[in-house]
């Protein structure tokens, strides 16, 4: 069962449900989409773990629409959380219609042997096994999600995962040092850290986890870090990606709200304006809010630095990352102080996503650690859930937050997500064992790769 501190009121509300987590569709969807033109069968049932806005519904309908696969009768089954409802999603539902079956039930990912008990060809999660992890018992609860897939999934189905990429390294124990001196980036750590660190669901309990704060040449606990002077941290890696992660998701909150003055255009092709789409250069589209709380300085210099177009203005992106950290900064010392908006916008979204952990695993644990929980399902004809193919591994780049964090940082992380398409293998598939074993070798440690050969062997 996902516990209770789940925000679903939060998780639901049109702003987030219907708009701001309803983008990336082709992205949800591209591995459920190769999936279904690997199933050979007439009517292939598909499920899809917390569907959302819908937006991976919409882009699967419109590519089974345009003749793209085989199948156009697709018998597709949406899992949603109790209480979460989306306006778009059931627009989603009425598009897939035109190409198959639709239908939705609710419960929690942990459950869904119980909630689909027929097998099934293709299961698709989004930006869902970072929730499982922080809600529904950690590790434990993962790995016990990971056994039931097996059993819900036929032989040779298909599993598609989409989620945070963590960091280019082995671990996320891994130590590093990084450094923050731009004034919104320490007042962001300055409340979010402390706090993340005593109430999020996170693994940095060990003894080499120990997080280490220096300010003035001096070390300083974790919820003394003051503003208006560098800050330099050595921690687990993994730390920071939390820290960097959770830093964009309040940006765009903010920016979504109009608490500081103004809301850029964050979805459709306006969102889209690129100078140099390779390097995340882009043209900012937005409008100007009624918040009065910002100095007058702040939002002329904005306006002095932008062009009008249409009803509305457009900006240089570097210009409008300037000013948005500007004004970031005073919108968290409002916050921090309690001041109105601001502080019902920092708790809006912390109650939503400030104690999430987003990456949980690199590449090479997620790879071994679904090979061999896999292997401990509970069924008679044993399986394992191993990516067949090289290209069944796949990591999509955030471009403009990339070329923004190199701006605000000395030595950012790498911001992407991270889509794995995983094979339901028999054991007794020998020439299937083999070219997952030969796939994933690019990926995995060879003490990785150790323990999945040895639970393949074991188990088969």
């Amino acid at each position: 069962m996902i516990a209770s501190k789940f925000a679903t009121e939060s998780k639901t509300a049109a702003g987030y449900l219907d708009v701001a987590a309803n983008a990336h569709g082709e992205e949800k969807g591209y591995l459920a989409y190769q999936a279904l033109q690997r199933v050979e069968r007439d009517r292939p049932r598909l499920v899809e773990i917390g569907p959302g806005g819908g937006s991976a519904v919409t882009f699967l309908a419109s590519r089974l629409a345009a003749g793209g696969h085989g199948h156009r009768n697709v018998n597709l089954t949406l899992v949603e959380v109790p209480g979460v409802v989306s306006t778009s999603l059931h627009q989603a539902m009425a598009e897939f219609g035109k190409v198959g079956t639709c239908d939705l039930v609710t419960g929690f990912a942990q459950d869904i042997g119980t909630l689909v008990t027929d097998p099934v060809d293709v299961i698709s999660a989004s930006a869902l096994m970072h929730e499982v992890y922080s809600y529904g018992g950690g590790y434990a609860g993962l790995h016990s999600m990971i056994r039931t897939i097996p059993i819900v999934l036929r032989e040779g189905g298909l599993f598609a995962y989409r989620d945070v990429y963590a960091v280019d390294g082995g671990s996320l124990h891994d130590r590093a040092v990084q450094t923050y001196g731009a004034k919104s980036w320490v007042q962001f750590l300055r409340m979010f850290l402390p706090q993340y660190l005593r109430e999020g669901t996170h693994p940095y309990h060990g003894e080499h986890d120990e997080v280490i704060v220096r300010q003035d040449s001096r070390i300083i606990p974790v919820d003394e870090i003051a503003n208006g002077t560098h800050v330099f941290i050595s921690a687990p890696i993994g730390i920071f990606r939390e820290v960097q992660r959770h830093y964009i998701t309040l940006r765009d909150h903010v920016w979504r709200s109009g608490v500081l003055g103004f809301v850029p255009v964050l979805d459709g092709q306006l969102a889209s304006d690129w100078i140099d789409a390779k390097t995340g250069h882009k043209r900012v589209h937005y409008r100007l809010t009624d918040t009065d709380w910002l100095p007058i300085s702040q939002k002329t210099m904005m306006l002095a630095l932008s062009e009008r177009y249409a009803d509305h203005y457009t900006v240089d992106g570097d210009i409008f990352d300037q000013c948005t950290d500007i004004a970031l900064s005073q919108f968290l010392a409002s916050a921090e102080v309690c001041e109105g908006e601001c502080q019902e916008v920092w708790e809006h979204w912390n109650t939503r996503e400030g104690r999430e952990t987003y990456a949980y695993m690199t590449v090479d644990t997620l790879l071994a650690t679904f090979a061999v929980s896999s292997t401990e399902s509970n069924q008679d004809n044993r399986t394992v859930l191993m990516p067949v193919q090289v290209e069944d591994v796949v990591q999509r780049d955030r471009s403009y937050y990339n070329r923004y964090l190199r701006r605000a940082l000395p030595n950012p992380l790498r911001d992407a997500k991270q889509l794995v398409l995983f094979s339901n293998i028999p054991l007794t598939d020998s020439d299937a064992l083999q070219s997952a074993m030969h796939s994933v070798q690019q990926w995995c440690s060879r003490a990785n790769l150790a323990r999945m050969y040895s639970a393949v062997n074991t188990g088969g």
